[in-house]
């Protein structure tokens, strides 16, 4: 029997309503806009209209392996950060709204500057300092990662988020010191992996069998990238610079102090929206 596009959205909503799914309204309408080839705005205007066949086909299809754990911006190949939409793929985790408090918190000071040299460190998709570009036009930016896949994805979304004049893509490890020729920042910002590795196995099947383990695995306590960064990185921060990093629940405290014991000043813990300390920053002064 023939079916709306309306219809089927509200189809497949209700399913995920009834598996307790957060995310319903969200994913429903992201994989029937996928499936039909249509923007959110050409959905709402074609709701009406009965759905082709091999449309609400695939569209059932997406829904079943979304329901065995596969997460719709790998199935769809995109997801939206702060407002950009950008391409994702198996080779970088799936950019959370937790980490938009990352943005808010960095913005201000950035702003404020008259120009600025800011450093994504670990940064997957480079959603984080892709965000920070688009809202500081002033800033020039480098988006580091180990990952040639994650590479991949950060020069794909420099591209389509037209920031290739101030934005650049570098291979970094980050529990390395850094080459001097990458220069003094203003700005750190770091989303590093921070599960701890015997936690890996135990995680929901959604981020366990399709995120990748290499950043996701912050070593024995979750904590290695935090002490690199904290000790091999501070001298690429200028006077007075700040370093923002991302933090797992209940590893807050412990960041702020390998922060505070490297040298890191005016330290402070931010809270997602949800109440879970989830940044930590500081300032770096460095010694004359």
């Amino acid at each position: 029997m023939a079916i709306t596009y309306n219809n089927l959205y509200l189809d497949i909503r209700q399913i995920f309503k009834e598996l307790g799914m957060e995310a319903s309204t969200l994913e429903a309408r992201e994989l029937v806009c996928y499936a039909a080839g249509k923007t959110r705005q050409q959905l709402i205007r074609d709701g009406h209209l009965y759905v082709p066949e091999e449309v609400e086909h695939q569209a059932r299809s997406l829904v079943q392996r979304h329901l065995a754990g596969e997460p719709v911006a790998y199935l769809i190949g995109e997801w939206e950060f702060y407002g950009l939409p950008l391409d994702i793929s198996e080779s970088v985790l799936i950019p959370r709204s937790d980490t938009e408090v990352l943005v808010e918190r960095a913005l201000p000071g950035l702003q404020a500057l008259e120009n600025c040299r800011i450093l994504d460190l670990c940064a997957g998709s480079g959603c984080i300092g892709l965000a920070l570009a688009h809202h500081v036009p002033q800033a020039r930016v480098v988006l580091g990662e180990l990952s040639e896949g994650a590479l991949r994805i950060c020069r794909q979304n420099i591209r389509r988020s037209n920031l290739g004049g101030r934005v650049s893509a570098l291979r970094i490890d980050a529990l390395e010191k850094p080459a001097r020729s990458l220069g003094e920042f203003d700005c750190i910002v770091c989303n590093p992996p921070y599960i701890p590795h015997d936690d890996i196995p135990g995680l929901d099947v959604s981020v366990r069998d399709y995120e990748p383990h290499m950043a996701l695995d912050g070593g024995a306590d979750g904590l290695d990238f935090y002490r690199s960064v904290c000790t091999q990185w501070r001298d690429a921060l200028a006077e007075n610079g700040r370093l923002f990093f991302e933090v797992g629940i209940g590893q807050a405290d412990r960041v702020e102090h390998l922060m505070m014991h490297s040298g890191f000043g005016d330290l402070d813990v931010v809270s997602d929206t949800a109440g879970i300390p989830r940044v930590v920053c500081g300032r770096v002064y460095h010694e004359i």
